[in-house]
């Protein structure tokens, strides 16, 4: 962190490039340098403080080496301590602000620095920082704060009005100037949300070989096989919090893209930063390249993964637990690694068999199952009654249909004191072949079976409603327009105010329209949906369609597990996420039919949702961090990074 007393690594790849040479930089000690602020007695005009470089025990003639400002590159073989990097959260604090020296193994300067988007400003710059850093002339004369490049930047992306083409400038702005790529995210969210994440990243995933200009993360391939731990160590950065992994089998709705899946991880990371507060430098977006069954990609002269049939089975395993082991090996006990995108068969086996040895999360089970409880929290205060009083039936039985279902069981059994089995009664899942019901049991995966209950079978979704009686219609197929008008008669015939939720991704497999629901529903339903989707103007009234979208969740959540040192990820820890974000719900959004707050106040939510779950985590003596804060909200906002430029000496 860097305050008035501070240090980080200077290997950490925060300033710039370094000398070193690959084999130097594997077997090289950090050097540590403290920032120190002046002292009481030095001029308030002088900035030029002490710098003290720090390193591990030194023989006298590479001290003197240290001195004359030699570097040294082979103080030790083992950079990495066994218990991976120091846990202390970040170099910004939100409530400070204070001088720094763009330090990395040497001080970043003239055309360099301008280069570095860590550290580059642009015509933020000041007069004294242009002389100090040699930036004369690298400039045109005039010098703007950040918030009036934040004006100019919102202009120049809404010149655009291609959504890709938005999100290829917000790339851009990224490999630039990462500080003003932040600040604008954060105070545009609403608008600028969509471009980043779905549903304009699952364009960019499509064309992601096309649009390739530069690595945004780590490319782990079948080549890397036995060496994973060595292409770990290639990243500059060290102390790494967050992972975000896929493999590209299911891209959102989109299916298997391979290589190109990595637009996901990238997206997901920003998010964390914006929304979440997780400093970008501790986040890493990893793909793992084991092929794609994608005919198309297999045979486009631009796609950029192995162009290969995909790896399963036993080959699969080997690379997945390689790099499960490298990566506590290289980052520690805390790093969160949060899989995404992964096929069925895939993630729950990886989620089921890594949950006990590592601190993982499925956000595509998990995530999307705790933002959509608190959305069914929310709404029970317009429909009245309990979990329990409710009956649900999902169109759709993979990844987030099962979770989210499973999540529900597990809070409505936590909140009625009945065994798990009896509450997953009330809850029916359609697949592609109908209703789950027992007879289909011994035909069906694993992790359908706890949702095969007595009924004879019913062959379409809406002979489903007519029977089954569903008070909750949740969409997690993939299927776009499957909510036909006859479903959602169906649902408005039985209740007074049906829920429907619309969740697949992008907008296009949206399973209806936000306009479809209150149109077909004479303005009674009460909708959400993954996507967004326009206010829809229905009988002289404006209905606001809330988003269940994860970026409610994970960001808040992640910081939660982040701040506490918390070790495993519990169950219990998402119903704390979701009951912190259902309480973010206020009488004002339910007047505008919202179940969802609005993301204008995300980083207030996120924080919110951060403490709830490391008080859990406290509670079930999953954290390591102690002594716990007295506040927890207070400080998860102490601890979250804000992208606001910093004074260069």
């Amino acid at each position: 962190m860097i305050s008035s007393r501070c240090s980080f690594l200077s290997n950490s790849g925060l300033g710039g490039s370094s000398n070193f040479s690959g084999s130097q930089r594997r077997h090289s000690a950090p050097l540590r340098v403290l920032c120190m602020a002046p002292s009481s007695s030095t001029k308030s005009g002088d900035r030029n403080g002490s710098v003290v470089m720090e390193t591990p025990t030194l023989t006298p003639s590479k001290e003197n080496d240290m001195r004359n400002g030699t570097t040294v590159a082979d103080v030790d073989d083992n950079p990495i301590s066994p218990g991976g990097p120091q846990d202390v959260y970040g170099e910004d604090r939100a409530t400070e602000d204070h001088f720094v020296t763009p330090w990395s193994v040497s001080v970043s300067s003239g055309y360099t620095l301008l280069r570095d988007p860590h550290f580059n400003k642009g015509l933020a710059f000041s007069e004294k920082e242009r002389d100090a850093h040699y930036l004369r002339g690298l400039l045109p004369p005039t010098v703007i704060p950040q918030e009036t490049q934040v004006k100019k930047m919102i202009q120049h992306i809404r010149q655009y009005q291609v959504p890709l083409q938005k999100y290829m400038a917000m790339m851009d702005l990224q490999e630039r100037n990462e500080r003003l790529f932040y600040k604008l995210l954060i105070d545009h969210v609403e608008e600028l949300l969509p471009v980043v994440y779905t549903p304009t990243v699952g364009e960019a995933c499509q064309k992601y070989g096309s649009i390739f200009m530069r690595p945004q993360g780590l490319y782990i391939s079948l080549k890397e096989k036995g060496r994973i731990l060595e292409v770990l160590r290639n990243w500059p950065e060290k102390n790494i919090q967050v992972i975000v992994v896929t493999d590209g089998e299911r891209i959102l709705g989109l299916g298997d893209l391979g290589c190109q899946g990595m637009g996901i991880p990238v997206g997901k990371l920003s998010l964390y930063t914006a929304l979440g507060g997780v400093r970008p430098s501790a986040c890493l977006p990893i793909t793992i390249d084991v092929g794609t069954n994608n005919e198309k990609l297999l045979n486009d002269e631009l796609y950029i993964g192995l162009k290969q049939r995909r790896a399963t089975g036993q080959e699969y395993a080997e690379l997945m637990n390689e790099f499960m082991t490298a990566v506590k090996q290289t980052y520690g006990e805390k790093v969160l690694i949060q899989f995404e995108d992964f096929a069925n068969h895939n993630a729950f086996d990886l989620l089921e068999k890594y949950r006990s040895t590592h601190l993982v999360f499925n956000d595509d089970i998990q995530g999307t199952a705790s933002v959509v409880l608190a959305g069914l929290v929310a709404a029970l205060k317009l429909v009245g009654g309990n979990l329990a009083d409710h009956r649900f039936l999902f169109l759709g039985a993979g990844e987030a249909g099962t979770g989210i279902a499973e999540l529900i069981a597990l809070e409505t059994s936590k909140q009625t004191n009945s065994p798990l089995e009896e509450v997953r009664k009330n809850i029916w899942l359609v697949d592609s072949k109908g209703l789950i019901v027992s007879s289909r049991k011994e035909s069906l995966q694993h992790f359908k079976k706890p949702w095969a209950h007595e009924h004879e079978p019913v062959k379409n979704l809406v002979d489903a409603v007519k029977q089954i009686k569903p008070t909750v219609l949740i969409g997690t197929s993939g299927q776009g327009r499957t909510f036909t008008k006859e479903v959602i008669e169906a649902m408005s015939s039985i209740n007074e105010r049906p829920i429907i939720l619309s969740l697949s991704n992008p907008t296009s497999q949206s399973e209806c329209t936000a306009e479809e629901a209150y149109t077909w529903s004479k303005g009674r339903a009460i909708f959400a949906s993954g996507s967004p989707f326009p206010p829809v103007p229905y009988d002289d009234k404006v209905f606001v369609p809330g988003q269940a979208n994860n970026a409610y969740i994970f960001p808040g959540f992640g910081l939660g597990l982040i701040m506490s040192g918390t070790i495993r990820v519990h169950d219990d820890l998402l119903l704390a996420a979701s009951e912190a974000l259902a309480e973010q719900v206020t009488q004002e959004h339910f007047d505008k039919g919202l179940i969802f707050p609005p993301f204008t106040n995300i980083r207030k939510i996120s924080a919110h949702i951060a403490a709830k779950v490391a008080a859990k985590a406290y509670e079930l003596g999953l954290a390591t961090r102690l002594p716990q804060p007295k506040d927890l909200v207070k400080f998860a906002e102490s601890c979250m990074y804000t992208p606001a430029y910093r004074t260069y000496r």
